[in-house]
């Protein structure tokens, strides 16, 4: 499917390690997410046959286009990553991490410390353009690494054949304070380039997700940790909601619950309480609803428990 970036509301879901898993991708596509985004796939970890990493590449059938993120700082090993994918059906794009804060990417030289060093981040987006097979090629990136300097890492990110950028509001160096938030850089770097941009950061409601495109003027919007214990974001800008009914959130809740038990089997039910624990966060008897779902193995019970508390 081709990507329109003249469509209205144009909803990105941003990787999140641990949470945007093909379960969770599946539900937010389902209810208002337009183009999906694997979890950060690590190109060395890839090209070294990690069981692990080739799960993480597994994709639903409703996600359509889907994207696969790959972090790296090798060009060779880039480059074989890119190879491997060449062969896999199903995957639309390829994006290029250069935004992850996380201690271990940054300290192998992924992720944001790509920001370091833009002449190899260039080589690198270069080399995937040069041999990819796939539609599009984007980057996700940051405002810089310890300095500001938007303008200058779209360019690049257009120069070496990018067809997006998707900035998060934020340095490295600014992890994600809360009173670091910049999209007035967000505005500086889609007035330099003509590729889209995506502006991404803090976007956790309608009126932010109002407010952001006013100012940034991006072409469209990626939410990741807006969406954690939020799935119905995505549902509530498309319908322009001003609240989501509790009807709705109980479904898309069973949707993913669901979701989960048909990909992980009844492992999922573990795995599934960390969702429940954040989806109930702000509702009342929060508290007794989480005690008992860490109480039950039993996806029957859990299934009660979730249409009684969303009722």
């Amino acid at each position: 499917m081709k990507i329109d970036f003249s469509q209205k509301d144009l909803l990105f879901l941003a990787p999140l390690a641990g949470y945007t898993d093909l379960p969770f991708r599946q539900v937010v596509k389902k209810f208002g997410v337009d183009i999906t985004i694997s979890e950060m796939i690590s190109s060395n970890a890839f090209v070294y046959h990690s069981s692990k990493t080739l799960r993480m590449l597994e994709k639903a059938p409703n996600e359509d286009p889907f994207i696969v993120q790959i972090s790296g700082n090798d060009e060779e090993i880039i480059k074989k990553a890119v190879l491997l994918l060449n062969d896999m059906d199903g995957i639309d794009g390829i994006d290029l991490n250069c935004g992850c804060p996380v201690p271990k990417v940054v300290n192998h030289g992924s992720g944001s410390a790509l920001l370091k060093d833009l002449p190899k981040m260039a080589r690198l987006i270069e080399t995937i353009k040069k041999h990819s097979n796939k539609r599009y090629l984007s980057v996700k990136s940051r405002l810089g690494f310890e300095d500001k300097y938007p303008k200058e890492i779209a360019r690049i990110a257009q120069q070496s054949g990018a067809d997006w950028i998707a900035l998060h509001g934020r340095t490295r160096a600014d992890k994600y304070k809360p009173d670091r938030i910049d999209y007035n850089s967000i505005a500086d770097a889609k007035q330099a380039v003509s590729i889209p941009v995506i502006a991404n950061g803090d976007i956790t409601t309608l009126k932010k997700y109002k407010e952001v495109k006013e100012l940034t003027g991006a072409d469209a919007v990626m939410i990741g940790r807006g969406a954690v214990g939020n799935p119905w974001i995505f549902y509530q800008i498309k319908n322009n909601l001003e609240e989501v009914k509790k009807d709705k959130i109980k479904e898309i809740v069973i949707e993913h619950f669901n979701s989960m038990l048909k990909v992980y089997g009844d492992k999922g039910i573990g795995i599934f309480r960390k969702h429940l624990h954040t989806y109930s966060k702000n509702f009342p008897q929060a508290s007794s609803f989480r005690d008992r779902v860490n109480r039950t193995d039993d996806k029957d019970v859990v299934i009660e428990y979730i249409e009684e508390f969303f009722s």
